[in-house]
């Protein structure tokens, strides 16, 4: 992993330097959505949010500058590029999972039935998750 230099981050807190690389609007989403959803083209990140591509665009950039993720081309058509985890993105997985209980508690989302009782099955769900995006995991 490449981490951003020390001058880029607001301070020397673990808290903050993890919100200076993941704490902006649209970061987590696409975390979620490579992930928990298995989404690997850029088409499909997020599309159900409605974000702009530029903004798109600088959120890969900089997961993958960090080190989080790697595009790579499609296995299936060379013309195209997937995006996977690496080692840090799946260590992520646990605190979507937290964040994701966190919500459906303590907003007013509405819960699908899947994760009606998320909390009771935390540890299989980040397992379930872990074992799916560790399929995709880039070296």
């Amino acid at each position: 992993m490449t981490p951003p230099p020390a001058a880029e981050l607001r301070s020397s807190c673990p808290v903050a330097a993890s919100l200076d690389v993941l704490g902006d609007r649209w970061t987590l989403v696409v975390l979620r959505d490579l992930l928990l959803d298995g989404r690997t083209h850029f088409a499909d990140f997020a599309a159900d949010e409605s974000i702009a591509t530029n903004t798109l665009a600088e959120r890969l950039q900089r997961l993958r500058d960090t080190g989080i993720i790697a595009r790579v081309r499609d296995a299936e058509d060379g013309r195209r590029w997937v995006y996977l985890p690496r080692r840090p993105a799946i260590d992520l997985i646990p605190i979507l999972v937290d964040l994701m209980i966190w919500g459906s508690a303590h907003t007013a989302v509405e819960v699908p039935p899947e994760l009606a009782d998320a909390s009771a099955h935390r540890d299989a769900l980040v397992a379930q998750f872990t074992e799916r995006a560790e399929t995709r995991l880039v070296d």
